[in-house]
């Protein structure tokens, strides 16, 4: 299976440099084609600016700038996206990413009725894994807005039977070591059950 992973995390040597190549080095293992996306570490230019909002609905024009990033995400059939949750939300990068990226014409077709439809259908499996520093009750009661982004939103626009999953570590500062070990494995065997 061809995989785009996605990561947003600016420091290499952190726990998400650790689960992103963990999450490589199974993928790899079990015989998927794995494309890695480091956002930051490509630079990736998460603003929307003015020029591309207004061409933003023109699907001959909306791609100019992310037309790489959008030929990698129509050719894999899994998408793994590993991020921190910051103030209840994916980074900002994350963010820009699908603003730009995640437009007309790539995500969702508009119809002859106004109306959207998803785009994505090749995309059989769609996984995050991200980490909380508060609790899963706090995510909980403040709506869990990052998971519903990923089970809700980003589910609409993939294959109408594509797996779906959202692999969290909650209270990350509080449980550090063997917690964290415990999530990297979590991860792991989830890759390799991809």
């Amino acid at each position: 299976m061809r995989v785009l992973v996605v990561s947003a995390h600016p420091l290499q040597d952190g726990l998400h440099g650790v689960l992103r190549r963990a999450m490589i080095d199974v993928l790899v293992a079990a015989g998927h084609e794995v494309d890695e996306c480091d956002l930051y570490a490509e630079g990736f230019d998460p603003v929307l600016d003015a020029e591309s909002r207004k061409r933003y609905f023109d699907t001959g024009r909306n791609r100019e700038g992310v037309e790489g990033y959008i030929d990698r995400l129509f050719a894999a059939q899994a998408l793994v996206l590993c991020f921190p949750v910051w103030c209840f939300g994916p980074p900002a990068i994350l963010k820009g990413f699908m603003d730009r990226v995640l437009i007309p014409g790539v995500s969702f077709a508009l119809g002859d009725d106004g109306r959207m439809h998803p785009n994505l259908g090749h995309i059989r499996r769609l996984i995050a894994v991200t980490t909380y520093g508060r609790s899963r009750r706090d995510a909980w009661w403040i709506g869990d807005p990052p998971r519903k982004l990923v089970t809700r939103y980003l589910r609409w626009f993939v294959s109408r039977d594509a797996r779906v999953r959202y692999l969290a570590l909650y209270d990350l500062h509080r449980n550090e070591g063997r917690m964290h070990h415990r999530f990297i494995e979590r991860v792991a065997a989830s890759m390799r059950d991809l």
